[in-house]
């Protein structure tokens, strides 16, 4: 059973972390959580997906966001990890130093941390994958594609919504609802 943790609340003594916004769940971000959700088994520990309510684009981008909060629980509790971190996204987390970051993932005792290779955190995006892999074993996962070679993504999604293809965007989703 998932539990669910607001940040700066959970530490564990070993897991494996995986890290994004996860907006809508995609295909792409299913297989990254899932792979996480693999690790962890295979080194005997739990997996965290750590996200953000609302994603930091919908923050600072005024984005639609597609998947509210309640959506994106139901469909991480599919992909079956043991612990969800859902930080509340707001002036005060964007402010938040890379090195506080870095400490709230220590009390996690990461084995490993699944990212994508975009991946950037702390007060205006200062710390990236590079500064990640300096403190913890850090994992890049290459974006997922679909079948014509494109990058699945929440952005894209986005896209193909505003045009009207719902089809299209579902089958990047990955689910039925839309």
């Amino acid at each position: 059973m998932m539990e669910v943790y607001p940040d700066q609340t959970l530490s564990l003594p070993g897991s494996v972390i995986t890290i994004g916004a996860f907006d809508g769940v995609h295909r792409g971000h299913q297989a990254l959580i899932g792979k996480a959700v693999e690790r962890a088994a295979e080194l005997g520990v739990p997996a965290v997906v750590y996200t953000f309510d609302p994603p930091p684009r919908a923050y600072f981008q005024g984005v639609t966001v597609l998947t509210p909060i309640e959506e994106k629980m139901r469909r991480l509790q599919e992909l079956r990890p043991q612990y969800v971190v859902v930080a509340g996204f707001d002036a005060g987390y964007a402010a938040r130093g890379v090195e506080d970051f870095l400490e709230e993932l220590a009390a996690l005792n990461p084995r490993e941390v699944w990212v994508g290779p975009d991946f950037r955190f702390g007060h205006k995006g200062a710390g990236d994958v590079s500064t990640l892999s300096a403190r913890f074993v850090t994992r890049v996962f290459e974006p997922v594609r679909c079948g014509k070679g494109r990058v699945i993504s929440s952005s894209r999604v986005r896209r193909l919504l505003a045009l009207g293809f719902r089809r299209d965007a579902r089958a990047l989703l990955g689910w039925n609802s839309l």
